[in-house]
This record gives structure tokens, sequence and C-alpha cells, in this order.
């Protein structure tokens, strides 16, 4: 999973997130450090991870300097153990100094994202079914977070509300039942997915043509008994509290897709070194 390091919310973020640590200067660096001194530096993983968002240095640096050589060891998507060279910069040690808590926030949250969602699509392998994530982001990166759920191997869901049709309970209680807010999206381009809290509002969903069906809060086997009665007549996505530990047994229910919110509102950044030595 290559990060599209091009996104208008991926710069936005970046140049955001600059500003807000650097504001009008990093006076510590400015007062003890030669202008003309270089230097490089290594992002050193010391524990194990996925990677994610090491792309991003490009921009970082590019934004303050730039560096004047980055070289990506470990690509996002890739596995670094402990001790292993993620990436390597070099140039203005003014630059670098600047520039390196913003780096390493992104890369150790992002990592952390990703390797949770490699968890997670561990924990399906050899089944049917596949991990999704959720608009559970942090506000004003979900184009990040979601690249690096993608780079863990789950599947990415909805961006947001504006690219795919979900019908969820608040939903269906404005709209006035399964029936109703069913007939409110029929026709439209983009296929409905609709939650069913009940068996009953199981078998109205299936009776109005319903083909995507989310099943919330169930127990595996619960979840198991539902998808039987479903009978392939719709994919089914559970969601609800679904965890690492429980995982495996919701994917053997015969789960077309689980959605996991912990995958990103729960990721634990992970710990990656930044070492600074002398040109």
């Amino acid at each position: 999973m290559r990060f599209d390091t091009s996104h208008p919310d991926v710069i936005a973020a970046v140049r955001r997130t600059l500003d807000e640590d650097i504001g009008a200067g990093d006076i510590t660096t400015q007062l003890t450090v030669p202008a003309d001194r270089k230097a490089s530096g290594t992002y050193f993983a010391r524990e194990p991870m996925t990677v994610a968002g090491v792309e991003l240095l490009h921009l970082i640096y590019g934004e303050r300097g730039p560096a004047e050589a980055i070289e990506i060891l470990i690509p996002s998507g890739g596995k670094a153990e402990p001790g292993d060279a993620i990436a390597r910069v070099a140039g203005q040690a003014r630059v670098l100094l600047t520039c390196e808590r913003v780096s390493l926030n992104f890369m150790q949250r992002l990592s952390g994202v990703a390797t949770l969602a490699a968890r997670f699509a561990a924990e399906v392998a050899g089944t049917k079914c596949r991990v999704l994530d959720t608009r559970k982001t942090t506000p004003g990166l979900r184009v990040l977070e979601k690249m690096a759920a993608a780079c863990g191997g789950v599947t990415n869901h909805r961006m947001g509300l504006y690219d795919a049709i979900l019908i969820k309970n608040n939903h269906i209680s404005a709209c006035g039942g399964v029936r109703a807010a069913l007939k409110a999206v029929a026709g439209q381009p983009i296929p409905a997915e609709i939650e069913v809290r009940t068996l009953k509002e199981l078998d109205e969903a299936l009776e109005c043509g319903a083909t995507r069906l989310l099943l919330d809060n169930l127990t595996p086997d619960e979840a198991r008994v539902w998808i039987e009665r479903i009978g392939g007549r719709a994919t089914t996505e559970l969601s609800g509290g679904i965890t690492i530990e429980t995982a495996r047994a919701y994917a053997e229910a015969g789960a077309d897709f689980l959605s996991a919110g912990a995958i990103t509102h729960s990721a634990q950044a992970v710990d990656i070194n930044f070492r600074l030595t002398l040109a």
C-alpha cells in the first residue's frame, strides 16, 4: 500500500502539524546549532511493527528544508523488528532537529494503526471474512489513518458520509422503519447497507430486497444463527465490540466482513527512535 503524499488532505495535515509545532521558529535549535552544520539521522524501530507513513518524510522535510537526502529503507506496509532502520535523512542539522518530533509523531501514530490493523487481518486469515475500518478516526487525520489501516491489510470502509449509503438504527427510527428506509434509497447508483437489530427487522429487510446487512452487537453464536437465516441472500457485516480476541470467532461464524473501530480509535503509537549524527 503506497502512501499518497499528493492527497490534499495529507498535505494540509502535514502543514498544519508543522505550523502547530514550530510556530515562529525552533528557538532552541536556532540558538544552539550553527546554521551551516550538516548532519544525518536514522529512524529506528524499537519494537515489532508494521510501518506506515514513512513516505511523509518527503513532505515534512520538503516544507522545512528540504533535507538533502531521504532514503526509505522500509516502506509503508513493510515489517520492522527492534533495531531495524526504517529511514535515513541527511542535510542541515537545524532542519533535521526541527522536523524530528513532527516526523516521529506521524510515523509512530500511523505505524501503530497499521500494526493493529495487521493483527486484525491475521486473525481472520484463511476465512472468507475481511476486516473493515470505520469512521472512528482522529479528527483531521482520517485519510492518513485509513491509508495506515490499509497498509496493515484491512479494507477501507466508507471515507465519510458522502460516499456510501449506510442506514443505521437511528436512521430507521427517524424514517419510520426498515421498509420506509429502504424505499427511500431505492434506485440510488450506489449500493445501500442497512443495520438490523431484530430478527423481525432482518426478515423485513430481506423481503424488501436488501443486499447488504449490518448486524450489530451479536455474540459469535448469535451471529452464526442470523447468518444461517440469511442463507446467502445478502452480504453480512458484523460490528460492535469486536476485538483481537473475538475476531476469529466472528469470522468463523460466516460473516463476509467485520468492522472494528478499535483499529483507529484505540491503536497505540509504536516506539520509533531518531538518532542524529554529525556529517
